[in-house]
């Protein structure tokens, strides 16, 4: 399925080209990109950077393959102050020909599930950006709203008790059943992977993407061989192996006066 796909639109991405890195290294382990060891992952991308996060864009899944953050805790504790504001757009920085619209969730029973989480955006202008589907998956309803609402709170507490976390987060393609909502690919799984650079450690949550409350943990090179791309490239291999720990995820259901169903999709 995804060769079928990928071929429908290599064409179109090869003429449209894939641009430079824009460069926003802060939001990265020393400030070094992934690099994407699938080359089936590796056409049509292009960077998008913003005030505290970075994606790196596939125009041919028409989602992030990753978001980047250097989640402080100062940016955690401004966050908490901001109630939230929708403001679903699509991404003006990309090519029509390689972006999602909000026509493509239109009734396709998906959430726009956030890779940057809302909740971690400090102000008015960073919130706008995270609504950006270039930082958007077709996800699960029920898992968006349960799982891994708590895999975000988590990663939360963990970055207000620490100082700081390098964390990114994407969505993994794997298997032969993949399928679409209007022109967006719809993942099989989603991890968020943490990397503590106090404790030199790090770990991932990876879960599929589906109703279910069952997720796995494991190391950064774990991860990294699951989904085909060398997510922190300056760390060494022991560095990848060295397992950091990861609190449990309890199930947390938003508040209806504060997240409606309309507004979380």
């Amino acid at each position: 399925m995804f060769q079928q796909i990928l071929a429908g639109t290599l064409l179109a991405a090869a003429l449209l080209g894939s641009a430079n890195a824009g460069g926003c290294p802060d939001h990265y382990v020393d400030g070094r990109l992934p690099e994407i060891r699938n080359p089936r992952l590796a056409v049509a991308t292009r960077e998008l950077c913003y005030g505290v996060f970075g994606v790196m864009h596939s125009g041919v899944t028409r989602t992030a393959l990753w978001s980047a953050e250097h989640l402080r805790a100062d940016n955690v504790a401004a966050a908490s102050d901001q109630s939230r504001i929708n403001s679903f757009h699509a991404e003006p920085r990309l090519p029509r020909a390689q972006r999602a619209e909000l026509s493509d969730y239109a009734l396709s029973g998906f959430d726009r599930g956030h890779l940057a989480p809302n909740g971690n955006m400090p102000d008015r202008r960073s919130q706008r950006e995270s609504f950006s589907l270039a930082n958007m998956v077709p996800q699960d309803a029920e898992n968006n709203r349960h799982v891994w609402s708590g895999i975000e709170h988590i990663v939360r507490k963990m970055a207000a008790k620490e100082g700081a976390l390098y964390v990114l987060t994407g969505p993994a393609f794997l298997g032969g059943n993949l399928r679409k909502v209007g022109n967006v690919l719809v993942p099989s799984h989603l991890y968020k992977v943490v990397w503590n650079p106090r404790q030199k450690a790090g770990g991932a949550w990876f879960i599929e993407n589906a109703p279910t409350t069952q997720y796995q943990t494991m190391t950064v090179a774990q991860l990294e061989k699951t989904i085909g791309i060398d997510l922190m490239p300056s760390l060494s291999a022991r560095e990848k192996e060295a397992m950091l720990r990861l609190p449990h995820v309890r199930q947390r259901k938003p508040r209806r006066a504060r997240r409606s169903q309309e507004e979380l999709q």
